[in-house]
């Protein structure tokens, strides 16, 4: 699953540290979640979401294997 973490906290002026405080997670966490290295709970995503004011379905692209 990749998503648009980095795209949005960018956009919005955040670096990975002030997110990650925002979000009370690593700033370890916040660059694994935007390399796709790690996939965060269904909680920070909906944190994540609130902070960066979008929905959760906006920050994550689901591409389906066949």
């Amino acid at each position: 699953m990749n998503n648009n973490i980095k795209k949005l906290r960018e956009e919005r002026g955040l670096s990975q540290k002030k997110l990650a405080e925002k979000c009370r997670v690593s700033r370890q966490t916040i660059n694994a979640i935007e390399n796709n290295k790690y996939d965060p709970t269904l909680e920070l995503a909906f944190r994540l979401a609130n902070l960066l004011n979008v929905t959760v379905d906006d920050l994550f692209i689901y591409r389906r294997s066949e």
